[in-house]
């Protein structure tokens, strides 16, 4: 799987060189390219983004104002053109700084520092769920958790973590994405229905306007990308 990035830089021909590189690297999707931090920011809102590279001087919102405003950061790696800042930037978690002007050598061995720490990463949360027939032992917090899979009502995605909500417990939250658990859950009983969401399939008893309710004030949608299969769930369980 590609890791989707975007492009910030405040200066077209530098913004262009970035978009360049990004598509010159097979592990890497340009998901936008960006003119300004505000525009990085709805490109972040809008998708599931996992890497950012993005200028360190731009007006009203520098890079590094930027990044620290995030409450859910993606991978960062800083460009500009004054060494300066370097410091700085790694104080903010940065995965590496590059200097202007740019090459090609030195932006590679920058994705691929991002690329062996979300594949650490995913190796990592992979071994952090493990499902013995009707239960799942999760990591959460210090604790290992045991849950039950009849328990759970829906799964939220948060980044590189995953929300459980269950029954009549307190939701679990879990550093695992949204994909990593969906392979450890039984298709015939969990079914994805949305980027962010994975619904038990036998707790939905409540379908308003291609949305799922759980406990009348829980609104699930059902994207155009998982209606077909979920359609089919209906025309199957429902009269």
């Amino acid at each position: 799987m590609k890791i989707q990035c975007i492009a910030v830089d405040d200066e077209p021909l530098a913004l262009k060189k970035l978009a360049s590189y990004i598509e010159k690297i097979p592990f890497l999707e340009l998901v936008a390219e960006c003119r300004s931090a505000f525009e990085a920011m709805s490109a972040i809102n809008d998708n599931k983004i996992q890497l950012l590279f993005i200028d360190i001087n731009m007006p009203n919102l520098s890079g590094l104002e930027f990044v620290k405003s995030l409450t859910i950061k993606p991978f960062v790696v800083f460009t500009t053109a004054y060494s300066e800042y370097a410091i700085e930037g790694f104080q903010v978690e940065a995965v590496d700084y590059l200097l202007k002007p740019i090459s090609f050598e030195n932006f590679l061995k920058a994705a691929n520092k991002v690329k062996n720490l979300i594949d650490l990463t995913t190796t990592q949360q992979k071994e952090s769920i493990k499902r013995k027939a009707n239960h799942l032992f999760v990591k959460s917090e210090y604790k290992l958790i045991r849950i039950e899979l009849d328990d759970i009502k829906y799964l939220e995605s948060q980044h590189e973590y995953v929300k459980i909500h269950l029954i009549n417990n307190a939701p679990v939250l879990t550093q695992i994405t949204l994909k990593g658990i969906e392979e450890q859950l039984p298709a015939e009983q969990f079914m994805r229905v949305h980027r962010s969401f994975i619904v038990n399939l036998k707790r939905v008893s409540v379908i308003e306007r291609n949305r799922i309710v759980f406990d009348g004030k829980v609104y699930i949608p059902v994207s155009d990308q998982y209606k077909k299969k979920f359609q089919e769930f209906i025309d199957k369980n429902f009269i």
